[in-house]
């Protein structure tokens, strides 16, 4: 990839509902591209560094929207959580957000994933929806949103299951809370 140095990738939801997988639902090409495309459901968690561009333990991924989220050792699933996204200016909904989390057998890991949808076409109100079915295929190619989701897969420390208060730290919020232990070390 062609990318400027210093270059990080730590979009918002509604920038990666908005910017990126409205965008590639309606084949409109994305500058940078940096989520490749990846029938991710198939991978075990673990096998999916060097397969995009990751920020520390984190990588994001265009993929098709499936109920079969079962690999060769465990299963992606469902943690029960969904959340509406909304624009900031106009708190239109633009996105679901759905948490999974992986398991080997029984067993839950600490392998979480955010699945990012665009919500449906038929939440919008019945009359339009009518006229739409009714209208022809020709007239109009509208994207079929329900096809592609992004995915945000990362390993969840043990350290950040202690955080009771649930909010998630920044890289630059980490780095200003290390500054902290500096005042600790002496210097020559």
């Amino acid at each position: 990839m062609n990318l400027p140095p210093g270059f990080r990738f730590f979009p918002t939801d509604e920038e990666l509902v908005v910017h990126f997988l409205h965008r590639k639902a309606s084949l409109l090409p994305c500058h940078p591209d940096v989520i490749p495309d990846l029938d991710l459901y198939h991978y075990d968690p673990w096998d999916l560094p060097g397969k995009a561009l990751g920020e520390g333990r984190q990588w994001y991924f265009y993929s098709r929207k499936t109920q079969d989220r079962v690999t060769s050792n465990g299963y992606w699933g469902s943690m029960g959580i969904d959340e509406a996204i909304y624009t900031s200016s106009t708190r239109k909904k633009v996105g679901i957000k759905k948490y999974l989390t992986f398991y080997l057998g029984d067993s839950q890991t600490n392998w979480i994933m955010q699945e990012y949808s665009l919500p449906d076409s038929s939440s919008s109100s019945s009359r339009s929806s009518k006229r739409s079915s009714r209208a022809s295929s020709s007239s109009s190619h509208k994207p079929d949103y329900s096809k592609w989701v992004i995915c945000r897969v990362y390993e969840q420390n043990c350290s950040e299951e202690e955080d009771d208060d649930g909010t998630e730290l920044s890289c630059l919020d980490e780095v200003f809370l290390s500054l902290d232990d500096l005042d600790e070390v002496s210097l020559p």
